[in-house]
């Protein structure tokens, strides 16, 4: 039995041996063959540095440092749009104070209901500095003019003011004071706003001051009672700085305007605001803050074709009044 076994170890030793030199010879083989194709072929060029798997290092560097040159657009540095919809209040106003039965159709329609139910969501998501945050960017700032006016069909109307003139005592109405002329009427809440829309009006209201149809309504808009108080305490450093001529036209009103700020497109308290007024009530142009170039270019521009429009019309109005006159007479 051991002998057996010895044998057979003895064979399965040498087949091991014969197929480990047999590996071996052809491994030798092929490391030859692969020498000899080496030597006969030439030499191959050097590879390029950047292949179509992507771009080099340096490139890299490049690119990076050309991201880094080039400003990203956040939304403190994005541009502002034009205005995207025309300014007011659909329905025309009067003249008039509120009453008991405005105020209770107020709560019994269900389009004004759904309306105050929309502004206090509105207000609720707001905090009590967002408009003083919101001057970081472009200066408070919203919205850019448009180039060229409303049109009457698509316009909507100024809503009514009441305010207290630096001259007389009684309360006047913008929509009294506005009727029949082409009007600028700015909005003032700081002394921010008043020097913005200074910049804003001055160049048109020099050129057109004298016109018969044109006019300038400054409104001062204190809605907190104390500030209000202590601005009719001052009035008269107001006189001072502002023309006499134009103290009936200077309105310093506590009208809470919380439910204009959306349709007059005041989503700043703190700067100024500007509205082109024809002799309907409709407003035809408005602007807002710091005024551009462009912007003051396009309210004198808009102003002069505004006058000159009214003027026709008034024009034509009298003469077709003529002839109905000089009718009445003969039949007399």
């Amino acid at each position: 039995m051991r002998s057996l076994l010895r044998r057979s170890l003895r064979q399965c030793d040498t087949s091991c041996r014969w197929t480990n030199a047999r590996h071996c010879q052809a491994q030798l083989r092929q490391f030859s063959s692969t020498l000899h194709r080496l030597a006969e072929s030439p030499s191959a060029p050097d590879a390029p540095t950047t292949g179509p798997a992507g771009p080099s290092a340096e490139a890299k560097g490049k690119e990076k440092a050309q991201d880094t040159t080039t400003p990203k657009e956040t939304p403190g540095n994005a541009p502002l749009p034009l205005l995207q919809r025309p300014l007011g209040v659909k329905s025309r106003p009067k003249a008039k104070a509120k009453s008991w039965d405005d105020t209770k159709e107020k709560f019994l329609d269900m389009d004004k209901r759904l309306e105050e139910r929309h502004h206090l969501a509105r207000e609720a998501t707001r905090g009590h500095f967002a408009d003083l945050s919101a001057t970081r960017k472009h200066g408070g700032k919203t919205w850019i003019a448009p180039k060229v006016m409303i049109r009457e069909d698509k316009a909507l109307y100024f809503p009514d003011i009441s305010g207290q003139p630096l001259a007389g005592n009684e309360k006047v109405h913008t929509t009294d004071l506005l009727a029949g002329k082409v009007s600028i009427v700015t909005l003032l809440t700081t002394r921010i706003s008043e020097i913005q829309t200074a910049h804003f009006v001055e160049p048109t209201h020099t050129s057109f001051k004298e016109h018969p149809l044109y006019q300038r309504v400054q409104i001062n808009v204190q809605d907190n009672l104390m500030k209000s108080f202590l601005v009719s305490l001052f009035a008269s450093g107001i006189r001072r700085t502002v023309p006499e001529a134009e103290w009936p036209r200077y309105l310093i009103s506590s009208q809470n305007l919380e439910y204009l700020r959306e349709p007059l497109g005041i989503a700043n308290r703190h700067v100024g605001y500007v509205y082109l007024v024809d002799p309907k009530l409709k407003i035809r142009w408005a602007a807002c803050a710091d005024p551009k170039v462009e912007e003051i270019a396009a309210l004198k521009t808009c102003t002069s074709v505004l006058l000159d429009r009214s003027m026709k019309e008034r024009q034509t109005s009298s003469e077709s009044t003529q002839p109905e006159r000089t009718q009445g007479q003969q039949s007399e």
